[in-house]
């Protein structure tokens, strides 16, 4: 499975390790920047990976800022996106599971790089579980102008 990776120039670091991690578990990684810790501005890459997502080049996106919110906010601006900042596992699973969300977004000042990792492999190992939920996914479907 391919994966969009994308960041701000606060977690550049954290960025290149979750790319590692996701590489050990045989994930393809497309890395659409920042590569330096000079000063970016975040909607750039939530855009770069919300954009191979509808194009259909990957299924999902990982975006990481300082808190994780400003990517959120930055990729929900995107139709068909169901971004979802989350510094905690469970927040991570249940949002697939129940938002069928196909962008997961993290803070490099909220969480460790550990912590990083679970909340990652958290999120993949879900599955959007449908059934009742969908009705709500329609709904949001619906809100995409």
């Amino acid at each position: 499975m391919k994966i969009a990776i994308g960041c701000d120039h606060v977690a550049v670091e954290l960025k290149n390790d979750v790319i590692q991690h996701l590489k050990k578990r045989d994930f393809e990684v497309i890395d659409c920047g920042t590569y330096t810790e000079e000063r970016t501005n975040y909607p750039e890459f939530a855009h770069k990976v919300c954009e191979k997502i509808q194009n259909n080049e990957v299924k999902y996106g990982v975006l990481i800022c300082g808190t994780g919110i400003g990517m959120s906010i930055a990729a929900n601006k995107h139709s068909g996106i169901r971004a979802v900042a989350c510094s905690d596992t469970f927040s991570a699973k249940a949002s697939k599971q129940h938002n069928d969300s196909n962008v997961l977004c993290f803070g490099a000042r909220v969480v460790g790089k550990e912590l990083a990792f679970d909340i990652v492999d958290s999120f993949l190992n879900a599955e959007y579980q449908g059934g009742r939920h969908q009705i709500r996914i329609d709904m949001l479907n619906e809100l995409d102008i």
